[in-house]
């Protein structure tokens, strides 16, 4: 039996294995792409789900407390960037997102209270909030309150929040 001679099929052999590396370099590429475009889509996803949260509680305070210009009717939590020197780096959106809207629930108590009653309840969700730990991801973080405004029936909340390190 005989053996062919590979130097005929040498030069189609290497054809072949630069097709098939681009190939598989192109379904990289395009994979790659395809999951940056998800990854956006499904952070803004997330965002949205957040806020028509937020609206519909917001609309259903507003209905109750139409009448009633002295009383919290609206909750907005905003987030201010750590100032930690170990540079441990920002956290992403869907993290503070969903830390945002547990703080959320925790806050409802703090509608359809009165605004000159600011004083007591602010207290008293500092007690509560201020460094309390959520959990997401299996993650813990820490928050801690940096300033309350009451203006117009809105409480604004500027929040920090800290990956906790236990100690």
């Amino acid at each position: 039996m005989r053996i062919p001679p590979f130097q005929r099929y040498r030069r189609f052999s290497q054809i072949s294995a630069v097709f098939v590396l681009g190939m598989v370099t192109g379904a990289v590429m395009y994979n790659a792409i395809f999951h940056m475009g998800y990854n956006v889509l499904w952070l803004d996803n997330q965002d949205l789900r957040v806020q028509i949260e937020q609206y519909s509680k917001d609309i259903k305070t507003l209905k109750k407390y139409n009448n009633t210009s002295t009383v919290i009717r609206e909750i907005k939590l905003r987030t201010e960037e750590s100032k930690t020197k170990e540079g441990a780096g920002a956290l992403d959106q869907v993290t503070l997102k969903e830390i945002i809207s547990q703080m959320s629930e925790d806050l409802e108590p703090m509608r359809g209270r009165s605004m000159f009653d600011i004083d007591t309840d602010g207290k008293l969700a500092r007690l509560l909030l201020d460094g309390k730990i959520y959990i997401v991801r299996e993650k813990e973080y820490s928050v801690r309150i940096r300033t309350m405004l009451v203006m117009e029936g809105v409480l604004q909340i500027w929040v920090e929040v800290n990956p906790y390190k236990r100690s």
